[in-house]
């Protein structure tokens, strides 16, 4: 008696793939860039991206904690979106690990509010960062992520 197996061909990866996993890339590579240059530069890159007295102050006031948070938000980010266009099933975790920081970043941001600052741009990276690891989690599950 003989059986035969069958191999499972691999999956071809949609068009609509690349295209999340390039805007992820842009996405995220700002985030490094504008992380590299805070941290470089500091008050002239802010002022050249047009912020206010205020909200430099705000800036300046991080506790070394909040830095933290905001590495592991913007470096997990990167690192996922490189991950994403290698189609590394590890993209997932990258992205689930930035989402701490983003959420971190929205938790500092809610207790020390500033008028200045506002939540509406950390609420936004929490979702951005919560749609690419639903992608990366759906992509994985169809295959096209390994």
């Amino acid at each position: 008696m003989t059986t035969t197996t069958e191999t499972e061909a691999p999956r071809s990866t949609p068009w609509h793939f690349w295209v999340v996993a390039v805007v992820s890339l842009l996405w995220n590579g700002f985030g490094a860039f504008d992380y590299t240059m805070s941290h470089v530069q500091g008050e002239p890159y802010y002022r050249q991206m047009g912020m206010t007295d205020a909200q430099i102050a705000y800036m300046d006031t991080y506790p070394t904690w909040m830095h933290a948070v905001w590495a592991i938000g913007v470096w997990g980010s990167a690192l996922g979106a490189v991950l994403l266009l290698l189609r590394s099933k590890w993209a997932f975790h990258a992205f689930a690990v930035s989402i701490l920081g983003a959420i971190g970043n929205v938790l500092y941001s809610a207790m020390n509010p500033s008028p200045e600052m506002g939540l509406t741009m950390p609420v936004v990276i929490v979702v951005i960062c919560a749609v690419f690891i639903w992608f990366a989690w759906t992509m994985t599950k169809r295959g096209v992520l390994r």
